[in-house]
């Protein structure tokens, strides 16, 4: 019985080392990429750069208004812009608030294909026509930074296939979880694409606050239609060559979910898609990389790589079993997911404060263990676009 406990214990902890070595790489490389030193000259777009904003809106007339009137904003500051909302499938006032704010409306009804993806899609198509040189995609909850458009025209005109600007937490960030989640959003929408950036490699794209060239839309159509289709859609790019850069001065700000369930659903949802994509994906890199094509590794690592919180519960598992190694090598974890967490609240400015919002990691981690089923569901089916009940009062 001892000797069936004892190798019973150890493939465990052998199974949590083989799951988390792809996470430990992965973190340390974007970590230690975020603070190295780069260069990159902005350029100020050509006369007559001709730039879109799109606005893709499920339901959303409360806070679109908000969103197409911050665009505007930053255009008069930079880089002048049209800015194009999608009502997709809506049945509320989503297309007059939106025209009313200013922005060019396109309605779409197909109520067999709803999403994101396919919002996206249509735009592009009525849009290519237009003369547009570019198109930066930034979502019907979120505000922009003043400088944004001139950021992402400059980067472009610089002659990026792509750009992904800063995506933030909008609003208050009051409450203990919230921080927490704006610190783990700091860590994937922030220092991992500028990370990505201070390597050289593509910057990723974190699916609103990025923009991209006619060119690119010319060379991969946009025919991602996850729910995670940015995630899918740089996977493309990416098998193409192309490479997003990170504009770190710029940011979008989106707001919110209302509620820890809302939150919950949120979540269950985006990490079910990375899920799928990931089954999908990860034998077709393997094969790229095995024809020599190097540049596959990363992203084999971003997507074995968890969540945090689920990196954290693994890692604590380690340090409690029996063993010198998995205690050295769970301890190894812990203290590279800290200073990942630390060095994102660095980038992102917040760091007293998300320090002190690491006191209620172990909770956060709790709530975390409760979605997993919801993620395991979620990523065995086609998902939605769910519009998410979110804190109105953001923007």
């Amino acid at each position: 019985m001892t000797e069936f406990l004892d190798q019973a214990i150890i493939g465990v902890g052998v199974a949590a080392v083989l799951v988390t070595i792809p996470a430990l790489a992965e973190l340390l490389l974007v970590t230690s990429g975020a603070f190295r030193p780069r260069s990159r000259s902005a350029k100020v777009p050509r006369d007559g750069f001709r730039l879109a904003a799109v606005v893709p809106a499920h339901n959303e007339e409360v806070l679109v208004g908000g969103c197409v009137a911050s665009i505007l904003r930053s255009a008069k500051a930079g880089a002048a812009c049209d800015v194009v909302v999608v009502a997709d499938n809506c049945t509320d006032d989503t297309a007059a608030r939106a025209s009313a704010a200013g922005a060019r409306v396109l309605v779409r009804e197909d109520t067999q294909r709803r999403g994101k993806g396919y919002a996206l899609r249509f735009a592009f198509d009525q849009l290519m026509d237009d003369g547009f040189d570019a198109f930066l995609i930034v979502d019907a909850d979120s505000t922009v930074s003043i400088n944004l458009l001139q950021e992402i025209a400059s980067t472009l005109s610089s002659g990026a296939d792509a750009v992904q600007a800063r995506y933030r937490v909008a609003g208050p960030l009051d409450a203990l979880r919230t921080r927490l989640v704006d610190v783990a959003l700091l860590a994937f929408n922030v220092l991992r694409p500028r990370g990505r950036d201070g390597w050289g490699l593509s910057a990723g794209i974190t699916g609103n606050g990025f923009a991209l060239s006619r060119r690119t839309l010319c060379d991969v159509p946009y025919t991602a239609e996850s729910i995670v289709e940015d995630l899918e859609y740089h996977l493309l790019l990416a098998g193409q060559g192309k490479k997003v850069c990170f504009a770190d001065r710029a940011t979008v700000y989106g707001v919110m979910p209302e509620g820890r369930e809302a939150q919950s659903s949120q979540r269950a949802r985006w990490e079910g898609g990375r899920l799928r994509v990931a089954r999908e994906w990860v034998p077709k890199l393997v094969t790229q990389l095995r024809r020599g094509r190097l540049a596959a590794a990363e992203p084999i690592l971003e997507l074995l790589t968890l969540p945090l919180a689920y990196l954290a519960l693994l890692a604590l598992v380690l340090c409690i079993l029996p063993y010198p190694f998995f205690r050295w090598y769970g301890t190894a974890v812990l203290a590279t997911l800290l200073i990942h967490v630390l060095s994102a609240a660095a980038v992102g400015g917040t760091f007293l404060k998300s320090f002190l919002s690491l006191i209620s990691a172990p909770f956060y981690i709790a709530w975390k263990t409760t979605t997993l089923l919801a993620v395991v569901r979620s990523s065995g089916r086609k998902t939605e676009w769910v519009r998410t009940q979110r804190k109105t009062g953001a923007i």
